[in-house]
């Protein structure tokens, strides 16, 4: 079966795009030829939606990736889908998608603030939340205010597919130690967040840090002797 192209990655603002459908994984995951949903990944929680083929609609509620199919993605949908072959319109939770892409930008702000390599992560629609590996202690005042200052200055936010050599030549690139780039495509995907911060990341994330809106730092946890963790999130 081919792999699922990821329209996701190149414009984390698209809803819905036409698709045809491939076929069926046993437990209700629809593999698409081609999709806007973001699946489970990289910290980042899936997206859900509906998928329309006529006047029949199928709800999904999560999007993953198939361990059977490697590149496919699956569309964990209620009841049995269209059959291989059907043109179907797939719509995401346009809610969901944006919290996520505000949250997931503003945990990048965070490792620009914070500079110490993470070790645990995770990105819904209730919050966000980062472990970083250190024994230091955080000033949630002096982080909040970090925080607005960056997202007031409204700085632009793009990705760039660099190479595996060139990811090689800058190690310090890789912030995370528990998610590691994906190697083997000859490419790596970066997210920059202008004159803040660069680092590989496959995730959904806003065009400028001013879409991030009022983030709030909820909560600064010792979780271990070397884990600080930090739970962000909105006001509405």
């Amino acid at each position: 079966m081919n792999p699922t192209e990821e329209l996701f990655r190149e414009d984390a603002h698209l809803l819905h795009c036409e698709a045809v459908v491939l076929g069926l994984e046993e437990g209700g995951g629809l593999i698409l030829d081609r999709t806007v949903a973001y699946p489970l990944g990289g910290g980042q929680a899936g997206d859900s939606g509906v998928i329309r083929a006529g006047d029949q609609s199928w709800r999904f509620a999560d999007t993953r990736k198939s361990k059977q199919h490697p590149g496919a993605i699956l569309h964990l949908i209620e009841g049995e889908g269209p059959p291989p072959g059907t043109p179907v319109v797939v719509e995401i939770d346009a809610a969901r998608r944006d919290k996520h892409r505000r949250f997931h930008t503003s945990t990048h702000l965070l490792c620009a603030l914070l500079p110490y390599p993470v070790d645990g992560c995770s990105i819904t629609e209730a919050y966000a939340r980062l472990d970083f590996h250190t024994d230091e202690a955080f000033d949630k005042e002096a982080l909040q205010a970090g925080l607005d200052r960056l997202v007031a200055e409204a700085r632009a936010v793009r990705h760039r597919w660099i190479s595996e050599e060139e990811l090689d030549a800058n190690p310090s690139l890789v912030r995370s130690m528990s998610v590691q780039p994906p190697r083997g495509l000859g490419r790596i995907r970066v997210v920059e967040v202008e004159g803040v911060d660069l680092q590989p990341c496959g995730g959904t994330h806003v065009a400028n840090t001013a879409e991030i809106g009022a983030v709030r730092v909820t909560k600064i946890e010792k979780k271990a002797a070397k884990t600080r963790r930090v739970v962000l999130g909105f006001d509405a």
